[in-house]
């Protein structure tokens, strides 16, 4: 076969993946783009601040991605399920969500309601000029008591949103997303600095303007859904009752399981290895989160191409298309390490005027700077990484993804950064660097993964 044939698709297959993934990078830039202007107006106000929500929100990410792996995990049947054209299936699978979603939200607000403060104490290391601990911590904790409520509109959307993916809806989620990310932009100039007459509420205002955001997202998508039962037909008598075949439980948690473990163990895993660097004092906290805000804004390109194969091969392989699903898989990764390599680029040429915007020390923007330039040479690299693991879990080889995924990160990423941060005394530059060295290992497993083809798995 042919370099053209192989892995450039034609007008056809672009028109399908840009139907699919557009929506879903429209929704994740502005989302991203906001929270970057969040980001900024906290940043504009201290360190201290910017700081402690940072911290926060690093354990948020843990519980966020939570309810996307049990999402996901279920969200492998209901793709193939739509593929198949079983709507009772689809349906059912929606009510699993919501039951697995519910417990796993009622313990993270147990866990975070009275650990809370011992948890952002974690990340507060005091041996640089990245601001005052005590003061830290006092924002985090004014923070998290209001952000904490948001966690439960914000799984109920998941549910929804994840479902109209998987049933190739993508535009509702993002007109949804949309409109929550504007009204979050709206409330947090009114809230944060005080405009309108309002009073200036800092970080409380932040809080306050997320779950107002969040609210009205969750509204919007459960009267849409709703609403418009013939394209939905999986939630006409949805609630009726909670019947779920046992056959479906039984495989959720046989190759579910390990995605869930997966999910929730690799965020887990993200979020220590920031606490790692966070040894380095509250300057590495500050710069980190600027890095990563930034990064965040063009990684939308690849996490939302990860999706979309997710999305497109999951319904090929329920519909017994294996050679189209295989296809699909190695045109989309062309396709993306390709953009990644031009995403990077603009990346590097902004690393050094974005970490100015912020009202904070020159050590501190430095480092942002140069932590902002090592993701973007890295990022063709995660790329091709994301887009493997999205291929493995589309086929169900959950245990897999779970030794490729967040086994990876526990088993050589902890224990390399954990070493190098209390045993050396090696820059956090040289250390950063070591750790995003190690997605060329992985690109290469992934790589050795996809082309066996044993990724290839109908399950329904």
């Amino acid at each position: 076969m042919k370099f053209k044939e192989k892995y450039i698709g034609d007008k056809n297959f672009y028109r399908a993946l840009l139907i699919v993934v557009v929506p879903l990078i429209i929704q994740n830039a502005i989302t991203n783009f906001v929270s970057l202007l969040d980001n900024i107006m906290i940043g504009r106000i201290g360190t201290e601040q910017m700081s402690g929500v940072a911290i926060v929100n690093q354990l948020l990410f843990v519980f966020n991605i939570g309810v996307f792996g049990i999402t996901s995990a279920v969200g492998i049947f209901t793709a193939q399920f739509y593929g198949a054209g079983n709507e009772d299936g689809v349906r059912e699978s929606f009510r699993l969500k919501i039951i697995a979603s519910s417990v796993f939200t009622v313990l993270a607000i147990l866990v975070f309601k009275f650990f809370g403060g011992e948890l952002i104490s974690l990340f507060l290391n005091d041996t640089g000029e990245g601001g005052n601990i005590q003061l830290t911590l006092e924002y985090g904790l004014k923070y998290l008591d209001i952000i904490l409520i948001q966690i439960v509109p914000f799984t109920v959307v998941q549910i929804y949103a994840s479902t109209l993916r998987e049933r190739g809806v993508t535009v509702l989620p993002m007109i949804c997303g949309t409109v929550a990310v504007f009204v979050n932009l709206a409330f947090n100039a009114v809230l944060i600095y005080g405009l309108l007459g309002m009073p200036a509420l800092g970080v409380k205002g932040a809080a306050i303007a997320t779950l107002i955001a969040r609210l009205v997202e969750m509204v919007a998508i459960i009267v849409c859904v709703h609403k418009d039962k013939v394209k939905n037909p999986y939630i006409i008598g949805v609630y009726r009752n909670f019947k779920i075949s046992r056959t479906l439980v039984m495989n959720v948690a046989k190759l579910g399981t390990p995605l869930i473990l997966n999910e929730f163990l690799w965020s887990l895993g993200m979020t220590m290895l920031n606490q790692s660097y966070s040894t380095r004092g509250l300057d590495v906290v500050g710069a980190l989160n600027i890095s990563s805000t930034l990064s965040n804004l063009f990684n939308v390109v690849f996490i939302s191409m990860g999706s979309a194969v997710g999305i497109m091969v999951g319904q090929q392989l329920g519909a017994g298309n294996v050679e189209k699903a295989k296809d699909t898989v190695r045109k989309e990764v062309f396709a993306c390490v390709g953009a990644c390599i031009i995403i990077g680029s603009l990346l590097a040429l902004v690393a050094g005027v974005f970490p100015e915007i912020y009202n904070t020390s020159n050590s501190i923007k430095n480092l942002a700077k140069t932590f902002i330039r090592i993701s973007a040479l890295f990022m063709p690299v995660i790329a091709f990484v994301n887009m493997s693991y999205f291929t493995m879990r589309s086929g169900g080889k959950t245990l897999i993804t779970f030794l490729f995924d967040s086994c990876y990160v526990w088993v050589v990423c902890i224990p390399l950064v954990y070493c190098l941060t209390r045993f050396t005394n090696l820059g956090i530059i040289v250390i950063f660097f070591a750790c995003q060295s190690l997605e060329i290992i992985k690109a290469v497993i992934g790589y050795v993964l996809l082309k066996t083809g044993f990724w290839i798995n109908k399950m329904v």
